[in-house]
């Protein structure tokens, strides 16, 4: 059995390698720096407290990524439907070309009801495959699929009605 020592020294370790990958995919889930500072520590704390099994695992951060999902997508359910988001802009630079389109983006994207959300982070920022994404998420393909399809159109829907030429990529106007 091990020492609490090296199980918080193994767990410190993981934290500090993994976490910048973890808080990319929390932030993209919540569209929000503290919120996603809040699922991230949530995800963790539930990580620590199965950590033998967590490390035990063939990829800890793939592991520890489906907690963050699972929690994010568990909270949302919970929510009270009088909880009010309010728009925040991070004072954190980027090397995007063009913020304003990032902040549309993300504005876009807070639209999607959690588990198409989910589903556009899986499929289009973690590039995995439909398969994948049905796994992780527990549906079929043809749901991931759907949704998809439908959160794809509502993003394009939203966008469609920026019609600032500055907010459009470059290769557009």
């Amino acid at each position: 059995m091990r020492g609490s020592t090296g199980v918080d020294e193994e767990f410190t370790s993981f934290v500090a390698s993994a976490s910048p990958q973890l808080h990319r995919k929390a932030w993209l889930l919540t569209t929000s720096s503290v919120a996603a500072e809040d699922l991230l520590q949530t995800a963790l704390a539930k990580a620590y407290v199965h950590w033998r099994r967590v490390s035990a695992a063939d990829d800890p951060t793939a592991y520890v990524s489906g907690i963050v999902l699972k929690t994010f997508l568990s909270d949302r359910r919970r929510r009270s439907s009088t909880e009010v988001a309010v728009a925040e802009v991070d004072d954190v630079s980027t090397e995007d070309d063009d913020p304003a389109l990032r902040l549309t983006l993300l504005a876009a994207l807070r639209t999607l009801a959690p588990l198409d959300r989910a589903v556009v982070v899986l499929r289009y920022w973690e590039d995995r495959s439909v398969e994948e994404t049905a796994r992780t998420l527990h549906l079929s393909s043809a749901a991931v699929k759907n949704r998809s399809l439908r959160a794809l159109a509502t993003l394009r829907a939203q966008l469609d009605d920026v019609r600032d030429p500055f907010l459009l990529p470059k290769g557009s106007r």
